[in-house]
């Protein structure tokens, strides 16, 4: 696996993850007992705690990209197809 493949299966493991964690522990205005400023969505987070966020992500995310890169190192998995064109 080139370094190139590594760091893009990186990427995308990381921004699932991300996704992921986006809504946990979320709460919004009104489910504080708070009043929703003029303008604002009611549904908007009182505090999205995104620096928590990212860190986890980035941490799972290389959790995960290790259990791949071990997977796909003994052989278990592979990004490469497995047939050969008809005629080939």
């Amino acid at each position: 696996m080139t370094i190139f493949t590594s760091i893009m299966v990186y990427v995308i493991i990381w921004w699932l993850v991300f996704f992921m964690l986006l809504p946990v522990g979320v709460k919004t205005h009104p489910e504080l007992g708070e009043e929703v400023e003029q303008g604002n969505a009611t549904s908007a987070p009182a505090n999205p705690n995104l620096k928590w966020k990212l860190i986890a992500a980035t941490l799972i995310a290389a959790v995960l990209f290790g259990l791949y890169y071990w997977l796909q190192g003994s052989g278990l998995i592979t990004l490469r197809p497995d047939f050969q064109a008809e005629g080939a």
